[in-house]
């Protein structure tokens, strides 16, 4: 999870491995109601599965997402991008409509349906006009309820994946983000792609993929949401049919994800792809603090100053003052229990070792001196108008409520998550950049080098 990501869902002061606080079955809560947040509400359902709704009078469009808490962090090494390939064959058919069935329908009412994986959860999601709503909640459910997961279209889909993995592999700026997780964590679920590998992809058999979602796809672990022109009511009514069966039994809702990834330094100091590239690309990084260590807003501020923006200082001495990249920036990633902070960096080869010069320096003057009144002021802007700004649409609503309620087990009112914004100041940004700042590195490197050449760098 980003800085954005983080700074979107709005997290509050939840302590680690904390579960979400009981409600009775079936009680709706009404979590926020002003003109930042709109009208939130969340509801149990028998059986763990929660929905939560966020109503936008003003549109005429609704997102609905429904999320399952699996991810590539679940895997093991055996069964590296099962995640992944699930949701890819999921959109093949189910037992009542094919593949060509679903997207028919969708494309009929000029609906947007697709899904994504990420390390700690799964997502599938449809935008539409409000009045096809229903359309989007009975398709969706049916992915994830009633998938086949045929041994045909697994072996048609595994091509499909594969070639996936040859273009993240072809594009340097992605392949360098993944070598830099294997770099930092290591051989661990945060340090393995979500894509897998080509090895474990063609070892994959359909019991596999298919055991994976008959274990994993249950009621516990699901959350629905939607934003956007909706009833909070209607929703609970679609989901309940849509479900039917599922939504019976005291089972309650999963519990919050823990760390399974202690680290205080990186696994390894460099990671390599020996590539002949024209750029060098390169990522220069440390462990950070977990999703729910309470200074993640003081670390979102200082990330924004460092390298977040135009204004920010790597982006200025590098790129403005000196002309040596195109490209120059943080970011701030958080998980349960673990994190990283990052800089990246393409430039020629030649200009490498300057580059990363400038990056330590700077990390270094920061590390000792902080930021300046005026730098924190400007960086809280930066992420107050940036989350307000990011939540104009319905999907980053949806995704939102989604990523709140899965990462975090609450959901915090936008006006607070820009209170707590604005509630950080000089004295803890030098604290938290002292600590972050002063960890050792490790670096991550796509282009022509050997490994003798790391050593240098």
């Amino acid at each position: 999870m980003t800085t954005t990501d983080l700074i979107r869902a709005g997290v509050g002061a939840a302590s680690p491995g904390a579960a979400p606080t009981p409600v009775p079955v079936g009680t709706t809560a009404l979590l926020d109601l002003d003109e930042v947040g709109g009208r939130v509400e969340r509801t149990e359902l028998p059986g763990g599965l929660r929905v939560l709704t966020e109503t936008m009078p003003g549109v005429l469009s609704a997102t609905l997402g429904i999320w399952v808490g699996v991810g590539s962090r679940d895997e093991t090494p055996a069964v590296a991008g099962a995640s992944h390939f699930l949701e890819h064959l999921l959109f093949k058919g189910t037992t009542s409509r094919g593949a060509l069935e679903i997207a028919t329908a969708m494309d009929a009412v000029g609906g947007e349906m697709n899904a994504f994986t990420a390390k700690e959860h799964t997502c599938y999601y449809a935008n539409v006009l409000a009045s096809d709503l229903p359309l989007a909640v009975t398709l969706l459910a049916d992915l994830v309820t009633e998938a086949t997961n045929t041994a045909a279209d697994l072996e048609s889909e595994r091509t499909v994946v594969l070639e996936e993995i040859a273009m993240r592999d072809d594009e340097p700026s992605d392949a360098v983000h993944d070598l830099f997780a294997e770099t930092l964590y290591g051989d661990t679920s945060l340090g393995r792609s979500v894509l897998g590998t080509v090895e474990s992809i063609e070892a994959l058999t359909r019991d596999d993929v298919d055991g994976w979602y008959r274990e994993r796809y249950a009621a516990p672990s699901i959350v629905v949401t939607a934003a956007g022109r909706v009833d909070h009511q209607q929703v609970l009514d679609l989901v309940t049919a849509a479900f039917g069966d599922r939504l019976s039994g005291p089972a309650r809702p999963a519990p919050l994800r823990t760390g399974d990834v202690e680290l205080v330094r990186p696994a390894h100091r460099t990671g390599l792809i020996s590539r002949r590239t024209e750029q060098t690309h390169l990522l220069l990084g440390t462990p950070a603090m977990g999703r729910l260590d309470e200074r993640r807003y003081t670390a979102a501020v200082l990330d924004a100053a460092v390298g977040g923006g135009m204004s920010s200082r790597l982006f200025q001495e590098i790129r403005e003052k000196r002309g040596l990249v195109y490209s120059v920036g943080s970011a701030l990633t958080h998980y349960a229990g673990a994190g990283a902070f990052s800089v990246y960096a393409g430039c020629s080869k030649k200009r490498v070792p300057e580059v990363l010069r400038l990056v330590r320096d700077e990390l270094g003057r920061v590390a000792a001196d902080g930021l300046t009144a005026e730098e924190v002021a400007r960086a809280c802007g930066q992420l107050k108008g940036g989350l307000v700004l990011g939540l104009e649409d319905t999907g980053s609503r949806m995704s939102r409520l989604g990523k709140s309620e899965l990462s975090y087990g609450e959901y915090v009112p936008v006006r607070d998550v820009l209170a707590r914004i604005e509630s950080v100041d000089e004295e803890q940004v030098r604290s938290v950049a002292g600590e972050l700042f002063g960890r050792e590195t490790c670096l991550a490197v796509v282009g022509p080098y050997r490994e003798s050449d790391l050593d240098r760098l």
